[in-house]
């Protein structure tokens, strides 16, 4: 074969190859855990968008989130907010998304920005693998920046150090469980002490203290019917706690019920969701008390991985009847 032909052909073959390599990306791909977060206003009620109030709980602003940089923005099933805009949330798939929440200049929630998702790590420091392994329902933020979360499935709870070192077990009720009905809720009570937390069964509606000193012991069973879930909790001052309630069926759809208890468990608050306001399954909440003794509540809502639900981001303001 002479040199000339030789080289022919090996043009024809480099142009055959080049002919079958992948186009380059039209738009830049996120690097790393940022992702953006593309946020939709939602009313309260889409049958009536001047409705802002249900009882005592005037509505905040509301979003619809979603993120076309990853797969993984979906499934969050547990949140707490810090300084009044530094929001934390897992999935149930092991994730974890951190981001800041913005405001208008009345104060309303208009959007998510500085958000960044990652995978939960494992005892050995890799991240999770699988459903049986990974399903994080309940989050517990303490103040010194440790993270206590509650997993399905396998049931337990681990402590992620505020360091960021591998996590470790943590003191979780000495109870059973249904697979896909366990620690749902989850959260600190400073009030009681900087190392307790609260835990709830989702089905029993039983609760425990915790003390990551101490162990668990059983507290109150929240009152709730039958077709309801525990699913989230969070600690306000004077002793009183909020509880999310869920439930769902083909005919009503998604319900949900956010009760304000005192101190005796007395119901001194309650917000009810369900149609036509927009409801979805919502898992989570979260409480930024304020100085005047109002507190804002933020709802967020597990889509399950379903193109037929939606990540809402809901936030109410409640000002406590005075006694």
């Amino acid at each position: 074969m002479s040199i000339r032909l030789a080289a022919a052909l090996a043009s024809l073959a480099l142009a055959a190859c080049a002919q079958q390599a992948p186009a380059l990306p039209t738009a830049p791909l996120a690097a790393g855990p940022a992702i953006a977060v593309a946020a939709a206003l939602v009313p309260l009620n889409p049958a009536d968008p001047a409705q802002d109030r249900i009882g005592d709980f005037r509505y905040a602003g509301g979003l619809a989130l979603s993120s076309a940089d990853t797969a993984r923005f979906h499934g969050l099933s547990d949140m707490a907010i810090r300084n009044g805009v530094d929001l934390t949330a897992v999935s149930d798939e092991g994730d974890l998304l951190k981001a800041r929440l913005m405001f208008d200049k009345t104060g309303r929630l208009v959007g998510l920005e500085g958000a960044r998702i990652s995978a939960l790590p494992g005892l050995d420091g890799k991240p999770l693998q699988g459903k049986l392994e990974s399903d994080s329902e309940g989050m517990a933020l303490l103040a010194n920046g440790d993270m206590l979360i509650s997993f399905e499935q396998r049931h337990r709870i681990w402590l992620y150090p505020a360091d960021g070192s591998p996590p470790r077990e943590a003191p979780a009720p000495d109870a059973s469980f249904p697979a896909n009905g366990g620690m749902e809720a989850l959260g600190p009570a400073p009030d009681l002490g900087p190392d307790v937390y609260l835990a709830g069964g989702e089905e029993s509606g039983q609760t425990w203290t915790c003390r990551l000193s101490a162990g668990c012991t059983p507290g109150p069973v929240i009152a709730k019917p039958p077709e309801f879930g525990l699913v989230a909790l969070t600690r306000l001052p004077q002793g009183r706690t909020a509880w999310l309630l869920r439930a769902w069926d083909p005919v009503r759809g998604n319900r949900v019920i956010l009760t304000v208890q005192d101190a005796q468990g007395a119901e001194v608050g309650r917000l009810d969701l369900a149609r036509p306001l927009t409801i979805d399954n919502f898992e989570a909440v979260a409480a930024v008390p304020a100085k005047d003794g109002a507190v804002r509540f933020y709802l967020l809502s597990d889509d399950n991985f379903q193109s037929s639900q939606r990540t809402l981001l809901l936030a109410f303001d409640w000002t406590p009847a005075r006694s």
